[in-house]
């Protein structure tokens, strides 16, 4: 695949927690005449989505593997704590790891996290997802730590969050093949970066949007003004000139006062 090649579409996978709502918008408007399909992927089948071309790009979670993908950094995540309603950090604006250490905390096998050490007490088995460890929080049972935005995914009226301080933190990323980066790929990169549709290292404004936005510049150009209410360009006639070559005379006048002999 070369960079000059250009897809029917465009497929863009995406892992839990991230909301890639504006972007998708953004490249409705520019790219109207190619499809964008989002292709939601666990976060631990990212990578092997673009490996297997099932997805032209992802939003994923990193660390990728840099000799394979290429990969832009968009942000990074605040970690916090999920837990029930009536715990007790709910009494703080935020929980330091240590806080924990009484409290079950649940690390499932899709955990994002990189933790060197967990917090708290393990529990006896690993929630086989984060969605079931939430259930299991909600149940009493013990506390679950992950990014901000998947706390938000599985929101639920019983249970609340607080940030984490110390804690490992996830970013998110745009992540291509390293010998796949095409014209549509280059075209989501701007995007996600907020390049404007003319800029250089952007796609060009298409010849169907060019058309529909010439005559509007084209109308500004020829903008009436109070001297000339068609809008249309005018020449100079004679009797512009005229109106100069009168004040010449008038200096000429002048030159001829100054050249008047004087009486002794």
């Amino acid at each position: 695949m070369t960079g000059s090649e250009v897809s029917p579409s465009f497929r863009l996978a995406y892992v839990p927690g991230v909301t890639p709502a504006k972007w998708v918008r953004i490249w409705n408007e520019r790219l109207p005449d190619v499809p964008l399909t989002l292709v939601p992927v666990p976060a631990a089948e990212a990578a092997d989505a673009l490996r297997d071309e099932g997805a032209d790009a992802a939003l994923l979670r990193l660390p990728v593997d840099r000799t394979v993908f290429s990969a832009i950094p968009l942000y990074t995540e605040t970690t916090v704590v999920v837990v029930p309603k009536d715990h007790l950090a709910t009494a703080v604006d935020e929980v330091a790891v240590e806080d924990l250490a009484d409290d079950v905390v649940f690390h499932p096998l899709d955990d994002v996290l990189g933790w060197d050490q967990l917090p708290g007490r393990p529990a006896l088995e690993r929630p086989a997802t984060t969605a079931d460890a939430i259930e299991l929080v909600a149940a009493g049972v013990g506390v679950l730590v992950v990014p901000q935005s998947l706390a938000r995914l599985h929101h639920r009226k019983d249970l609340t969050y607080r940030p984490l301080v110390d804690a490992p933190q996830s970013s998110v990323a745009l992540s291509w093949p390293e010998d796949a980066t095409t014209d549509l790929v280059e075209d989501f990169i701007g995007i996600v970066r907020g390049r404007t549709v003319n800029s250089t290292r952007g796609r060009t404004v298409a010849p169907a949007q060019q058309e529909r936005k010439q005559p509007d510049a084209v109308r500004a150009r020829r903008k009436p003004t109070a001297g000339n209410p068609s809008g249309k360009k005018t020449k100079r006639t004679g009797g512009g000139s005229g109106g100069s070559g009168s004040s010449g005379g008038s200096g000429g006048s002048r030159g001829g006062k100054r050249g008047r002999p004087r009486h002794r």
